[in-house]
This record gives structure tokens, C-alpha cells and sequence, in this order.
């Protein structure tokens, strides 16, 4: 069982290695984003000593939430090429096929998230041993979930530019609703249920917590740093935030095995720019 997954894994990070460009470019907007928002951060949350490094969890998390989602692209890759026809008919389940490109999509996610970690302890970072095995635990479980959703869309989209823009609808409230970007508890009330029915912000909450050490702080002081949140007298707090993140990794997983078990690659339509 174990021998195909390790291959699909290697080979796609195989893949990564060899696609320089495309780390470079995630490194350079990560950059930028932490640069323009640190700015918004400093000019609407009071009291707050470093915004780069209130911000540097946010960013270090989106990298592995977008990675996860765009790898998957991969999948539509491997049918234009043919690869996936070879791989179906190989002495292999489907579900095998299906967990060895969730686990190469989250791999290859948290090793681009541990490039900006690397990156941000030049700029404040600090983490400890405990913390940083923490944090890269919560970045292969946000992977894994976002992979298999990923994933799973690729497998119901028709054609492959349906399919990226439903990662563009997918990613670009649920990013900018999550507090990663712009904390929480800047965002105008009205958006509130729309912030407390986004994962990401149990998401970007958890890691958060995590990243900036805060385990000995009050819980009002963690209310107000936007990483537990008070909903009506009940509290989210960063574990049931990762308890959160956890029940979507199950259901994401067991739905993406289905569906790939199921799913018909011959009607999908990749789409290509015609050359002039």
C-alpha cells in the first residue's frame, strides 16, 4: 500500500524541486503581502509592538491554505499528459492514487510554509522546539485538509479553467475574511458572520496562537488579540479551533477519496492556449 503513495509523493516533489520559478514567486508575494498589511495592521490595531510579527503566522499559513489548493491543479496537469490514463491502469486502487496526491499536495504545502518560517526568523520570528513541532504538525493537518478539498474540486470541475476559477471564488473572501491579512477585530461588525462561518479563521486563529507562543496568556487577552473569539458569551478558543480543523480534514479526506474512486477523467477538458 505504502510503495505507490511513496511514489506519487516523490515524484511530485521531484516536480517542486525542479519549478523554482513558482517557489520564488510564492516567497516574492508572501513578501509583499506582509509588507503592505503590516501597515494596516500598526494603523488599526492599538497596542500591537511588532506588526510584522502579529502578521508573519497569517502569511506563513495562507502560503500553506494556497499552496494546498493550487498543487492539486497537478491532477488536471497529469491528464493532459497522459500520466494519469498510465497511473489508472497500473496494479494500484484509485483510493491509493487519491491519498498519494493529498499527501504530495500537503507535503510540498508545509515545505513551502517552512520557507517563509525560515524567511521570518530574520524578521522577529521566535519559536522554540515545542512550538515549531506544533506549528509544523497544525501546517501537514491545514495541508492535508485543503489538498483533499482542492482535490475534490478538481475532480468534479469539467474543464481545468472551471476549476481555477473556483479556487480564485474559493480562496479570495475566505483569505481576506480570516484575520490573516487584516486582524478580525479590525474588520467592520457586519462581517462578523461571514468571519465566524470561515474556516480560515479558525485556521489562521489556531496557528496564530501557536506561532506567537501564547499559551500563558489570558484568555481576554487572547479574545483581543483576535485568536479565541467570543461569539454571544461563547468562546472559541485555539483548541477548538484545531478540533475545527480537524473535523474538516475528515470530512474533506473521506469525501475526495470518494468522489476520485468514482470520478471519470475522460470528460474532463484541460484548457490550452492556442499558439499564433
Amino acid at each position: 500500500m505504502m510503495r505507490p503513495i511513496k511514489a506519487i509523493l516523490l515524484r511530485n516533489l521531484i516536480k517542486l524541486s525542479r519549478d523554482r520559478m513558482k517557489l520564488f514567486f510564492n516567497l516574492l508575494m508572501s513578501g509583499l503581502f506582509l509588507f503592505i498589511f503590516s501597515f494596516v495592521a500598526k494603523s488599526t490595531v492599538h497596542g500591537l509592538d511588532s506588526p510584522i510579527v502579529y502578521l508573519l503566522p497569517g502569511i506563513i499559513i495562507m502560503t500553506v491554505f494556497q499552496s494546498a489548493l493550487n498543487n492539486s491543479m497537478g491532477i488536471l496537469e497529469d491528464i493532459s499528459s497522459g500520466f494519469m490514463k498510465e497511473i489508472l491502469v497500473a496494479p494500484i486502487t484509485r483510493w491509493e492514487i487519491a491519498i498519494g496526491q493529498i499527501l504530495s499536495s500537503a507535503v510540498v504545502s508545509v515545505i513551502q510554509g517552512l520557507i517563509i518560517v525560515v524567511v521570518g526568523l530574520f524578521m522577529g520570528l521566535r519559536i522554540d522546539f515545542l512550538h515549531g513541532i506544533a506549528m509544523t504538525a497544525l501546517m501537514l493537518l491545514v495541508g492535508i485538509t485543503f489538498s483533499a478539498m482542492g482535490l475534490y474540486l478538481a475532480t468534479i470541475a469539467k474543464e481545468s479553467s472551471n476549476f481555477q476559477l473556483l479556487i480564485m471564488v474559493v480562496t479570495f473572501p475566505l483569505t481576506f475574511l480570516s484575520g490573516a491579512y487584516i486582524p478580525t477585530t479590525a474588520l467592520p461588525n457586519f462581517l462578523a458572520p461571514f468571519v465566524y462561518l470561515n474556516p480560515l479563521t479558525y485556521t489562521t486563529a489556531a496557528f496564530r496562537f501557536i506561532t506567537l507562543r501564547m499559551d500563558n496568556r489570558p484568555l481576554a487577552e487572547v479574545v483581543k488579540a483576535g485568536v479565541a473569539f467570543n461569539i454571544n458569551g461563547f468562546v472559541i478558543t485555539p483548541l477548538i479551533s484545531a478540533l475545527i480543523i480537524l473535523i474538516m480534514c475528515a470530512i474533506f479526506f473521506s469525501l475526495c477519496v470518494k468522489r476520485f474512486e468514482r470520478a471519470d477523467f475522460s470528460r474532463v477538458k484541460i484548457f490550452k492556449h492556442e499558439r499564433h
